[in-house]
Parts: C-alpha cells; sequence; structure tokens
C-alpha cells in the first residue's frame, strides 16, 4: 500500500509515518516545512509544498498513485485560531478541500482524518462519546467540525471513505527515542512540564486553580501518541474492509489533572519543578475525557500505553534529547 501522509514532519505525522514504514508499506510525506522538521521523516520520500496551493498538490497526485491518505497538516494553536480565525479557515478547512479535490480528481478514496475532541465543546457530560453534541468554542474546534461534515458529504456524493478519529490530549514520546514533541512555540502541558523540569523553561504555569474538581485544577485525557498511531493502521484496515465512513474518540477513557501531570513529572524526572499560579482561560472545561468504546469494538485498538508514568517518562527522555542538544548548540556557539 502506498500511503500519503500530509504533515508527516510534524509530531504525530512524523510518529505515523515510522509505524507505517514498520509496517511495510510505502509513504510519502508532503509538508512545508513551517512547523516539521525534516529530519523526522524517516528517510522516505518528502515532497516539500503547502495544502494551501492547489496547484502543488495536483502535480503530486499526477506523479504518484496512491492507495490512501492520512491528513495531519493543519494549524493547531486554540488561542491562535481566535485571533485568526481566517488563518485557520483558510488552512484546515480550504486547504483540506484542496486536498480532497485532488484525491478526486485522482480516483484516490481512503481517507483518514486528524480530527479534535475540541469539536464538542463544553461537554454536557463526561465520558464523552460520539453521539455527544458538537459545538466547538473557538475556530480550531470549528474548522476540525467543518471538514468532518465536508467528509460527511464526500462519502455520500462522491463515495469518498473516511475515517476521522478524534484526539482527545496527545501526548508521549516514540518508546524507541527516536521522535517526539518539537512544537514552536509549545502549548501542550506535558512538554512544557518537562521543559520546566530539565531547566529550558523558568517555570509551568497552572491556568486556574478553582475548577469542581478533586484538585482544582482541570482534568484531561492523555493518549500516547504511539497509540494514536495504531488506531490509525486500524483504521486503514477498516477502510479496506468496509464500504461506508466513520467517526471515533481516541483517549484513555481516564483524566489527569494538571497537578497530578506535574507531580508525575516530578517523580520520573526526579527534578522538582517551578510552578506559577495563572487565572483560569476562557474557553478551558473543567474536565475532558474520552468514550474510546466504539474505537476499540469497531477498531480493535487496543491502546498499549496508558500509565501516566509510562506516557510522562517516554516524553522525559525526549526532552533530555532535546536538552543535550540545545546545551551542546550553546556550547558550539559560545
Amino acid at each position: 500500500m502506498k500511503v500519503l501522509v500530509t504533515g508527516g514532519a510534524g509530531y504525530i505525522g512524523s510518529h505515523m509515518v515510522k509505524a507505517l514504514l514498520r509496517r511495510g508499506a510505502e509513504v510519502v510525506v508532503f509538508d512545508n516545512l513551517s512547523s516539521g522538521r525534516r529530519e523526522a521523516v524517516g528517510g522516505c520520500p518528502l515532497v516539500v509544498g503547502d495544502i494551501n496551493s492547489a496547484t502543488d498538490l495536483q502535480a503530486l497526485f499526477s506523479q504518484i498513485r496512491f492507495d490512501a491518505v492520512m491528513h495531519f497538516a493543519s494549524l493547531i494553536q486554540v488561542g491562535e485560531s481566535v485571533q485568526q480565525p481566517s488563518l485557520y479557515y483558510r488552512t484546515n478547512v480550504v486547504g483540506t478541500l484542496n486536498l480532497l479535490e485532488a484525491m478526486r480528481q485522482a480516483g484516490v478514496q481512503r481517507f483518514i482524518f486528524s480530527s479534535s475532541a475540541a469539536v464538542f465543546g463544553e461537554p454536557s457530560y463526561t465520558p464523552i462519546d460520539e453521539v455527544h453534541p458538537k459545538d466547538p468554542l473557538n475556530p480550531y474546534g470549528f474548522s476540525k467540525l467543518a471538514v468532518e461534515r465536508v467528509l460527511s458529504d464526500y462519502s455520500s456524493a462522491y463515495g469518498l471513505q473516511s475515517v476521522s478519529l478524534r484526539y482527545f490530549n496527545a501526548a508521549g514520546a516514540d518508546p524507541d527515542g527516536v521522535l517526539g514533541e518539537c512544537h514552536d512555540p509549545e502549548t501542550h502541558l506535558i512538554p512544557l512540564v518537562l521543559q520546566a523540569a530539565s531547566g529550558r523553561r523558568p517555570a509551568v504555569t497552572i491556568f486556574g486553580t478553582d475548577y469542581p474538581t478533586p484538585d482544582g485544577t482541570c482534568i484531561r485525557d492523555y493518549i500516547h501518541v504511539a497509540d494514536l498511531c495504531q488506531a490509525h493502521v486500524l483504521a486503514l484496515d477498516f477502510l479496506a474492509e468496509n464500504a461506508r465512513s466513520a467517526a471515533y474518540n481516541l483517549g484513555n477513557n481516564q483524566g489527569f489533572s494538571v497537578r497530578e501531570i506535574i507531580d508525575t513529572a516530578e517523580r520520573v524526572s526526579g527534578k522538582r519543578i517551578p510552578v506559577s499560579i495563572g487565572s483560569r482561560r476562557a474557553g478551558d472545561p473543567a474536565v475532558l475525557v474520552a468514550d474510546s468504546r466504539k474505537a476499540i469494538a469497531e477498531l480493535g485498538w487496543r491502546p498499549q500505553y496508558q500509565a501516566l508514568d509510562t506516557i510522562v517518562g517516554h516524553a522525559w527522555n525526549w526532552e533530555q534529547k532535546l536538552a543535550r542538544q540545545a546545551a551542546n548548540d550553546s556550547e558550539g556557539s559560545a
């Protein structure tokens, strides 16, 4: 099978490339390298291009015949989406439409979409299952929900088969230590906490300590990036065996508070982590936890790295690698 991975030089995309190569698939990465890293693609073919360019996409699909597309190329910062909604709708919605049209013209009928729990908005109940009301709180969430609607319509009108995978909080790093999270700027809690542990950040901020949770801080469902990739592999199998589209929530079915993340990071790293207290951020629900029973039942998905110590431990190994690289770069430029 030949698979196109858009955004394959980024955090989740690069882990996906590794998982596909391990499975024996032929992989081509399409990435504009605005946030991805060339060295993260594992030596497979990299086409530098932009999903906002229909010309780039048409050229790619005219040269290579793909069996399936996995789409990770998108903008992901919630706060930025509020400040620059046009950027998010243009990239996440129009860019995806460009990709789908290039696929349609080339006759490629299998598509796996990197969606998000942000499509649900403020939870009416937890854990959140697939039928939970969808009322996003920000342009990022709306952009993901808009694409899910597009995929439903494309399935009905054009026979495009798709699986939308709604991540809760992707976390952790490659268990082999080869890949990990490397955003700039970093906005995800676990790498921020670990940067404070390694000394690359002065402190980590807790935004709100008065939520209606056991310790007053927000609770989130953290899912290991390797388990996310396994779900994508199973989604490929699903599309090969079923003539229908589907959407699944992906999480650990359990939540951990911000303070629990910090305590775990201190235990795993053996470091004291400086903490500052900030006010609540607008739009931050108290609790977000997934109900992933549908993915387990229909895809046969079984997360392998559910323990928080394991998720944080793999991320800590990666952070130590980054800290050493930063120290070496600093010495080299001195």
